[in-house]
């Protein structure tokens, strides 16, 4: 079984109301503000302090963010399955595909919301993540990622980032400090020799590139990923000196 850590009882949710009019399933106020779960027609979204943060509408870019960073630690052959520590649960796309993959080997989530985590334990998330979670490589640690990167004695192959909306547009300020010099000189303290960190952002941001630089990675790109309106997602990758 998966391990879980300093998780609540989740709240009784609201029935669905009509489709096309959004029906708050959950609301709560957390350790960095009100947190939401919400459906809207077919879709499940999470709001955080008012603002939109994601949704269950598609996952391509998700799915990327792991895909993208299995394919760089394909760059250096490793004697056994790569680890991987996934910053934010969201609505467990990430997490999700990571454990479909058994080329990977230690899957760690941190997410700092206990509510995020509640709902896919026992909410309306969990059928997106209910198989990952029960997947014996898996944790999760509901921690905040700069002080679980800053206290931790863990390392890893592979960190992939998915919180808030990426370097450029962060919904909670507390937020702001991840993607800055130091929050990334963080995550790659955790990364073993060749480690690969993976960025997803709701836009590009080649100030971020820099960021990266800055940490010491190499071989720094951005992937994106087509949306049906505006400015595509991105991933950013880095590698750290072997």
């Amino acid at each position: 079984m998966s391990a879980i850590s300093g998780v609540p009882t989740a709240a009784s949710p609201a029935p669905p109301g009509p489709s096309d009019t959004p029906v708050v399933l959950d609301r709560r106020d957390g350790p960095y503000g009100e947190v939401a779960l919400r459906r809207h027609g077919e879709l499940l979204q999470i709001i955080a302090n008012g603002c939109f943060l994601m949704d269950t509408s598609d996952g391509r870019s998700e799915r990327l963010l792991v895909e993208a960073a299995l394919a760089a630690l394909g760059e250096h052959p490793r004697p056994s399955r790569p680890s991987v520590l996934i910053g934010g649960l969201g609505v467990g796309f990430s997490l999700a595909h990571a454990a479909a993959d058994p080329r990977w080997g230690r899957i760690t989530v941190v997410e700092r919301e206990p509510a995020v985590i509640d709902w896919h334990l026992t909410g309306p998330l969990s059928a997106f993540s209910r198989e990952a979670l029960a997947d014996p490589r898996t944790e999760v640690v509901q921690a905040d990622l700069t002080t679980y990167v800053n206290e931790t004695c863990a390392t890893y192959d592979a960190l992939c980032l998915d919180i808030d909306n990426g370097p450029g547009w962060t919904v909670t300020e507390d937020n702001e400090g991840l993607y800055s010099d130091a929050g990334i000189a963080s995550c790659a303290r955790v990364l073993n020799p060749s480690g690969v960190l993976a960025v997803w952002s709701a836009k590009p941001s080649p100030e971020f590139e820099g960021t990266l630089g800055n940490a010491g990675f190499q071989r720094v790109r951005t992937e994106e990923v087509p949306v049906a309106r505006g400015v595509p997602d991105v991933v950013h990758i880095g590698v750290l000196p072997g």
